[in-house]
């Protein structure tokens, strides 16, 4: 019995011997084939000579190439469309955390990974499609050691600091914690970690340039005295009388309680100089505790000049200004504050972390306690 495949000549000579009359019986047990193999021959090549029959098979084999080429290009299209007209969603692993996802894939290799995943094509086709080796396809990027302390310091500093943004971040941890790592690295992994906060575009009017307010040369030489209003879990009105160094933008003081009086203002800064040394100026608005004969009194008798700001204009005491909405938006807005105490408390506690670990922007991105080392 023949094992291997007959070739061109052996089937053409098969045949022509059938045509001279040889039994089809014959013809098989001679050479080891079955006469449904022989009739089959028959079919496809009689009346055909060799050049032919090998011409036909070639024809065969092209079109079928042909086929597998024009199925694989159609494929090609069908991903090539759906992948750019797919938002890309990153996926996390069961045996991935968030974190892990530090070290970005391309978006060639991402969406090679997506077509086979989603339409079980071969890895080759897929990297064919996309125009990316194997190699990629295949290669998984390991996160340092670094980047794994980078992304557990921002969701550290995220999730105490819920209003810092990645500026806010960024500075902490290299003004105050001293270290290195360049901005476009620290960016890239709070951006994966989906750390971002949603920034609400405010709509802005047209308004003449105001003059900037003068920046002090050096500490106590002018303050700024604000108060603010919020309230307990129980409905109760509280006030907070805020006061800020300009030159450094150090908060020195976050007076609370249910009410304050000129007489509370005037017993705070009398605490604060003791400790602070005594200012120049003060810049005020002109509120009813600040236009009073006991402030003014006081002011006299320890030669600190008040500095009024024109009615309805609040931005010429813009420095007190932009310190509450600090204390707004990370401190007030963030807590329910059950008892008085426990806004006083609290607001020793801010304070000191304001002083000490936020980073200013006003400020160069040091902290105020750092500012006012500087001037030393």
């Amino acid at each position: 019995m023949k094992n291997g495949r007959y070739s061109d000549a052996q089937i053409m000579a098969v045949l022509k011997q059938a045509e001279g009359g040889v039994p089809v019986s014959e013809l098989c047990r001679e050479h080891g084939m079955s006469s449904a193999s022989f009739y089959k021959w028959r079919a496809k090549f009689g009346g055909m000579d060799a050049s032919l029959m090998s011409e036909m098979k070639d024809m065969a084999a092209e079109n079928r190439r042909l086929k597998r080429m024009y199925a694989e290009m159609s494929m090609q299209n069908d991903l090539l469309k759906e992948a750019l007209g797919k938002k890309r969603v990153k996926a996390v692993s069961a045996t991935r955390t968030s974190r892990d996802i530090a070290a970005q894939c391309p978006a060639g290799q991402w969406m090679a990974m997506n077509a086979v995943a989603r339409h079980g094509v071969s890895i080759a086709s897929a990297c064919r499609a996309f125009e990316i080796s194997e190699t990629c396809y295949r290669y998984s990027p390991v996160m340092s050691d670094e980047n794994e302390e980078i992304a557990d310091w921002l969701e550290r500093l995220t999730t105490n600091k819920r209003s810092w943004g990645f500026g806010l971040c960024f500075l902490y941890l290299r003004n105050v914690q001293g270290y290195e790592w360049n901005h476009k690295r620290v960016y890239r992994i709070y951006c994966e970690l989906e750390l971002n906060l949603r920034i609400k575009p405010k709509k802005r009017l047209k308004r003449d340039k105001p003059e900037p307010l003068s920046v002090p040369d050096k500490p106590n030489e002018t303050w700024s005295m604000d108060f603010m209003a919020d309230q307990l879990a129980d409905g109760r009105s509280i006030r907070t009388l805020n006061v800020l160094d300009d030159f450094n933008r150090e908060g020195l003081c976050i007076e609370v309680d249910f009410s304050l009086p000129a007489e509370r203002v005037v017993r705070s800064l009398n605490q604060i100089i003791e400790w602070r040394g005594q200012p120049q100026t003060i810049r005020v608005d002109n509120g009813p505790e600040y236009i009073s004969g006991k402030l003014m009194e006081w002011a006299e008798k320890r030669n600190v000049r008040l500095e009024y700001i024109q009615p309805g204009k609040p931005q010429q005491n813009a420095y007190i200004e932009r310190y509450n909405r600090t204390v707004r938006g990370e401190w007030l807005g963030q807590y329910i504050f059950e008892t008085i105490e426990e806004a006083q408390d609290q607001a020793t506690e801010w304070l000191w972390t304001y002083n000490n670990e936020r980073p200013n922007m006003g400020i160069g991105g040091m902290t105020p306690a750092m500012k006012l080392k500087t001037a030393a």
